[in-house]
């Protein structure tokens, strides 16, 4: 199944990092998140990516064009040349697609319409903003949708924000102040799954989560797996080094394909 990757945005909030390196480039001990993410997918058999490019473009086809199986393979070094034990992305398929400078979700999934040509109205394709991970269960997920009949499905998870939901009184005065992660809120955890069709319901220039969302739900058309294991997305510095923290000691959910031990 193809897989549509957003990687086009301008990660204002991780300007603090880096100003020159795409927000899906982020890297988590040796490799990027993007890479964390093809990972996730691959593992799954999904291994048919395409990449919306917009902001840098061309660090994320250099790091590819470049890529370096070394970095997080085995291999045995004879005769100066490395023979590696095993390979990362040797079968994955990668179209690199330029989807604008200033364009939004919406507006690059529209501009990558023509790859996905070979798919009939009710094929399935899935999406991400690529700047989350997840361990969330995706052939479950895939499942879930089929049997739904849907149109369109995206993650449901708990927000990570640190911050307490407030209701008031019409006077002002609080009637309520609890932490997020007990008010049963969930928030799009940028996972998605679609059927081709999907293109019927945005028109030029719109936010995917916005207009044709809301024509999705109209029709009863959109359904979303919730799932309370480990998300996590990579919006800030900080987030930054939360990763940089679970690297460090190994503790990596969304990492699947990693051999148990």
């Amino acid at each position: 199944m193809k897989v549509v990757l957003f990687c086009g945005g301008l990660g204002m909030r991780l300007r603090e990092f880096s100003e020159n390196i795409p927000k899906p480039m982020v890297p988590i001990g040796h490799r990027p998140i993007v890479w964390n993410l093809m990972k996730f997918y691959s593992h799954y058999g999904h291994k048919d990516f395409v990449i919306c490019l917009g902001h840098n473009a061309h660090v994320i086809k250099q790091y590819f064009l470049k890529y370096d199986e070394c970095l997080t393979n085995d291999f045995v070094l004879e005769g100066g040349k490395p023979h590696l034990t095993k390979t990362d992305i040797h079968d994955w398929k990668i179209t690199f697609a330029d989807t604008g400078l200033k364009s939004n979700i919406g507006m690059r999934l529209k501009a990558v319409e023509k790859y996905l040509d070979d798919l009939g109205p009710d094929d399935m394709f899935m999406a991400n903003y690529a700047d989350g991970l997840s361990d969330v269960p995706l052939d479950e997920m895939l499942e879930f949708f089929k049997k739904s009949g849907k149109t369109a499905c995206f993650l449901c998870v708990q927000p990570q924000q640190s911050f307490h939901y407030v209701r008031l009184n019409d006077d002002g005065t609080v009637h309520s102040i609890q932490d997020t992660t007990n008010t049963g809120l969930t928030v799009n955890g940028g996972f998605f799954i679609f059927k081709k069709r999907i293109y019927e319901y945005i028109q030029d220039g719109e936010e995917l989560v916005h207009e044709p969302f809301e024509r999705l739900i109209a029709e009863n058309e959109l359904v979303a797996y919730r799932y309370d294991g480990f998300w996590k997305c990579m919006d800030t510095f900080k987030d930054k080094q939360a990763f940089d923290e679970l690297n460090a000691t190994g503790d990596c959910p969304w990492q699947v394909w990693r051999e148990k031990v």
